[in-house]
């Protein structure tokens, strides 16, 4: 793909085996810190990675920039991309809208992402996530945003439903610092962070990790700056011609990894889902046909 296809993070991500061992360490300065450690001047950056600028030069011109500006005026881009509110996203659509019907190019733009979300995961990371998932020895704290919230939410009741020790964190920044107290050494926070990236969850992320807790990032193809302390990042696509993103290719890898999760242990969760069922006609929640 080319580089207008791809983000810079992608495009040094997918470059990174084949780099020298300067270049390497210059990759991982950007990839710390991105979008912002590449902002700065070609000395600037030079200098935090302890590489030469000639060593910037030559990076930047492997992932398929002509030089250090062109890279830095697609790194501008992809930041004005992250903190663009719903009008702003609904201003850059506005201007090349495809003329069909919105059930149509909307369904073409989610179908991309999710495709395309599917081809940069890596099937031993997703493997290594649906372990985490399963394991019983790990608690789970589960946490999203404003409006990733719900796909949290979705998350949880269903691990609920499949083994024990699943806990949903609520958003409300007067509450979830209590479930702090409960998060360490052996547990896994499981976050959902889209552009504009929520201050509450960062900050929750990194008190988890400061705790011990393993950190599992879904977030867009900008990457929340949460990936610098998760141990596994999934990076949807969520463009579409709407003011509002979409969450299609993220409840796509959520859906995977429950279908994954249920088979690789089925026996426990059958087990479990019979005493769920026989909790439904106890309660009368769900309407008989007879």
């Amino acid at each position: 793909m080319g580089k207008g296809e791809n983000t810079v993070f992608d495009q040094v991500q997918a470059l990174h085996g084949d780099l020298t061992r300067a270049e390497r360490q210059l990759a991982d300065t950007i990839l710390d810190n991105y979008p912002i450690s590449g902002l700065g001047s070609i000395t600037e950056l030079a200098e935090q990675a302890g590489v030469s600028t000639p060593t910037v030069a030559r990076m930047v011109q492997k992932i398929g920039y002509s030089g250090y500006p062109e890279f830095q005026a697609a790194l501008r881009v992809e930041l004005q991309a992250m903190v663009s509110n719903p009008v702003h996203k609904r201003e850059r659509w506005g201007q090349d809208i495809p003329e069909t019907h919105v059930l149509h190019r909307f369904a073409q733009a989610a179908s991309e992402n999710m495709y395309r979300t599917l081809d940069q995961i890596d099937p031993v990371e997703f493997d290594a996530l649906c372990g985490i998932i399963i394991d019983p020895a790990r608690r789970l704290h589960i946490a999203g945003g404003r409006i990733s919230g719900t796909l949290a939410q979705y998350l949880f009741l269903h691990l609920q439903m499949i083994r024990p020790g699943v806990a949903l964190v609520p958003t409300h920044s007067n509450v979830w610092p209590h479930y702090m107290l409960d998060i360490g050494a052996g547990d896994t926070l499981i976050a959902f962070d889209v552009r504009r990236y929520e201050n509450s969850t960062l900050l929750m992320a990194e008190m988890a990790h400061e705790r011990g807790a393993e950190i599992v990032l879904f977030t867009d193809q900008w990457r929340s700056p949460i990936h610098r302390v998760a141990s596994h990042t999934f990076a949807a696509r969520i463009s579409v011609p709407s003011a509002w993103d979409s969450a299609m290719a993220t409840m796509l890898l959520i859906e995977c990894a429950i279908a994954a999760v249920q088979e690789g242990n089925w026996e426990a969760v059958k087990s479990r889902t019979d005493t769920l069922e026989a909790s439904f006609d106890r309660t009368g929640l769900f309407r008989k046909f007879t």
